[in-house]
């Protein structure tokens, strides 16, 4: 065997991600509201980038652009002295001059005051008053409740330990030993603070969060606690048990239950809870006039920005060293690919949609029970991308269709094969299925998982009964002991 030294020549294929090709990718997959923030950022960042703020073609388009009718030219001051009639207050000579003319409405420079010297103050009660957290909100109850300085820093204490639902899981035992006092001190101040508003904070448990409601209202009796001391016979659903252990009847337990329900189980995070996003959709979808689909992306979330050449070339004649030169090519890559990439995204977001409208045409036209088996390489295969791509197109992206705003991943679907060769079924299609079957079933006649499995394999679906209770499970339907119990027990 031979140690000598020698040179090889070998050929390889390596794939290397540039940044802009990990930039594009991460723009694909992101956000209508993700991409608007990364577009804005590269607008400050690059001066070769604005904001293309022309007005979308619309039904409108092409009539104009002057939004005022031509009228009659208005007259100067000389022409209005030598008529005999004074011209109206609206259509007064252009060239008239205020400025020896008293406003009544402009107040002094410096007053302060009213235009019309009015004392009247009574729009300051019209100024809405600024929104008070939680922390904020129990805070000035706090201090108009306890007058002596240890409750109050016991009472602080409370409110620092206290988790966004209320609960107050450290006991008075631990927080009096941290603070170095009694803990009947500690339980007094809490017992006072559960009563403040939102009632049925700084609890311990659900149990007397719920009695404290109870109490609130005047509604916590021996057969309402002995309901609370059995939450988990109610969260199986076994009413007929419930009332041995209440000693009540059917009537005064389906009261029982319906007043628990009008409790605040967590009443923190009520009180700080953000207010709903609005799903703003990429794409919207409409009937056409020979009822077809016509598909458009959103013009609102669909950033817009251009190149401006006139700056370039100014850039590039003014540029005196080999650096700003530099950088000025470096910024006009950056923006051509930027253009380009926005460009690439809105045409791909738009062929797969199309693809997606145009399997599911079944969907939008009758509903959830015509919804097809879709998977990802159906879409990739006829579009002519990779999965993967299609996967990132389809990832954060809704639709406004006319039977609401869907997640574009909600169209794909396993497939569950049918019966006798038959053909497959969606999976979204046989949960709609199932529950269709749960809503309708009599209090005398409640399905099995067993029973909902022949009433498939009727109507043409090969379904196991596990495949059955997982998505009962997922729909959150009981099992059909506990229907059985709850159906029972009249409401």
């Amino acid at each position: 065997m031979s140690l000598a030294p020698r040179l090889d020549l070998r050929h390889s294929q390596q794939l290397v991600m540039t940044p802009q090709l990990r930039q594009a990718i991460k723009l694909l997959q992101s956000s209508n509201i993700e991409v608007t923030a990364f577009v804005e950022e590269e607008l400050e960042r690059n001066p070769l980038l604005e904001r293309d703020d022309r007005p979308l073609p619309g039904p409108d388009a092409g009539r104009g652009t002057d939004p005022l009718p031509a009228g009659p030219e208005a007259p100067d001051a000389a022409t209005a002295a030598a008529s005999d009639v004074l011209p109206a207050e609206s259509a007064a000579p252009l060239d008239t001059e205020w400025d020896n003319v008293y406003d009544a409405g402009t107040p002094p420079m410096g007053s302060g005051g009213r235009a019309d010297f009015d004392d009247d103050l009574s729009g300051i009660d019209a100024m809405p008053a600024p929104e008070k957290n939680l922390r904020e909100h129990i805070g000035e109850q706090v201090r108009l409740t306890f007058a002596d300085h240890r409750d109050r820093v016991i009472a602080a204490n409370l409110m620092a330990l206290v988790d966004p639902a209320g609960r107050l899981a450290m006991p008075s035992a631990a927080i009096a030993a941290a603070l170095g006092c009694e803990e009947a001190t500690v339980e007094a101040v809490r017992r006072r603070m559960q009563r403040f508003d939102p009632v049925g904070m700084f609890c311990a448990d659900l149990r007397e969060c719920l009695m404290v409601q109870l109490q609130e209202r005047n509604r916590y009796d021996p057969a309402m606690a002995a309901l609370l001391d059995n939450l988990e016979m109610l969260a199986r659903r076994d009413l007929r048990g419930l009332q041995r252990v209440c000693g009540v009847d059917a009537d005064d337990m389906a009261e029982m239950v319906a007043e628990l329900r009008r409790l605040d189980p967590k009443p923190g995070a009520s009180f700080d809870a953000p207010p709903a996003q609005t799903l703003v959709p990429d794409v919207l979808m409409r009937r056409g006039p020979d009822d077809d689909w016509i598909v458009e992306l959103n013009p609102e979330t669909l950033p817009r920005v251009l190149l401006n050449r006139g700056f370039h070339a100014r850039a590039v004649v003014g540029a005196r060293s080999r650096e700003e030169k530099a950088w000025v090519a470096e910024r006009l890559q950056t923006a051509s690919w930027l253009v380009k990439s926005l460009e690439q995204r809105a045409n791909t977001i738009l062929k797969v949609a199309s693809e997606i409208i145009r399997r599911q045409d079944g969907f939008f036209r009758h509903g959830v029970a015509h919804l097809r088996p879709l998977i990802l390489r159906d879409v990739a295969e006829e579009v002519g991308m990779h999965e993967s791509t299609v996967s990132r197109v389809t990832s954060n992206k809704a639709i406004a269709t006319p039977r609401g705003t869907f997640d574009l991943k909600y169209f794909f679907t396993t497939a569950i094969a049918g019966t006798a060769g038959g053909c497959s079924v969606s999976a979204e299609a046989v949960r709609h299925r199932i529950k269709a079957m749960v809503d309708a079933e009599r209090a005398d006649d409640v399905l099995s998982d067993d029973a909902i499995v022949e009433r498939l394999r009727s109507e043409g679906v090969d379904i196991a009964r596990r495949t059955v209770a997982k998505y009962r499970d997922a729909l959150r339907i009981p099992s059909s002991v506990q229907r059985r119990r709850e159906k029972a027990v009249p409401a």
